[in-house]
């Protein structure tokens, strides 16, 4: 999989993409991710992407110049990517999402920023709007982290234990979140492991682990 992010503050993604799994997924080869620089991509001198808003009002909006130069780019002689737009006006993002985009060979982000975007942006291109919640944020890097770490982690090889991702929460049954874990030691400060857990009895266990998974899914 290759995933090109097109962003503002590129440095943002530095230790994001050197740490932990993801880090490992690409020393693996399992992915290429690929970061560039919004202000590369303009024909100013001061490499300014942005101005005022038409029609007045606060902010300033991301040109659909550099934008419009940066994805013929990416896109230039090659297959075309999926194009994934990071906006509080996008879909909500899910697990179920996050599947089905783990299947793409090729991946744009590109990370939204002051007042959003030229209109003539989301005009030009075939985009996946997506948010991932209802709240506001200085700009699309930090989303766009959250869909890479959900989308590489499903990535065939990339998960030492591919098993683990059967039961985790929101890709259980009926989108149930995950049931209690525990681990050794089986007393800690008065706090005991529930007994079955202990038993051996691995369909007691089993029944066990639904029960709670509805419960726990009910308290939400």
């Amino acid at each position: 999989m290759i995933i090109d992010v097109i962003t503002l503050f590129p440095q943002m993604f530095q230790g994001f993409l050197m740490e932990s799994i993801i880090h490992r997924a690409q020393k693996a080869k399992l992915v290429r991710i690929n970061l560039h620089n919004l202000r590369d991509y303009t024909l100013n001198k001061h490499r300014k992407v942005d101005d005022r808003p038409y029609g007045g009002g606060p902010g300033m909006v991301l040109s659909p110049e550099p934008i419009f130069r940066a994805v013929e780019h990416l896109e230039k002689n090659k297959s075309r990517s999926h194009k994934i737009l990071l906006t509080p006006q996008g879909k909500r993002f899910t697990q179920t999402k996050a599947k089905k985009l783990s299947q793409e060979k090729r991946l744009i982000l590109l990370c939204g920023h002051y007042e959003g975007f030229d209109e003539r942006v989301r005009q030009g291109f075939d985009w996946d709007e997506i948010s991932i919640g209802d709240y506001v944020l200085t700009g699309g890097e930090l989303p766009a982290m959250v869909v890479l770490d959900a989308i590489i982690r499903l990535r065939p090889g990339v998960l030492g234990n591919p098993t683990s991702l059967k039961d985790e929460s929101f890709s259980i049954k009926g989108k149930q979140l995950d049931y209690p874990q525990y681990t050794r030691p089986p007393k800690f400060r008065e706090l005991t492991v529930p007994d079955v857990l202990l038993s051996g009895h691995h369909q007691a266990i089993s029944k066990w682990r639904q029960k709670q998974s509805r419960k726990r899914t009910r308290k939400q």
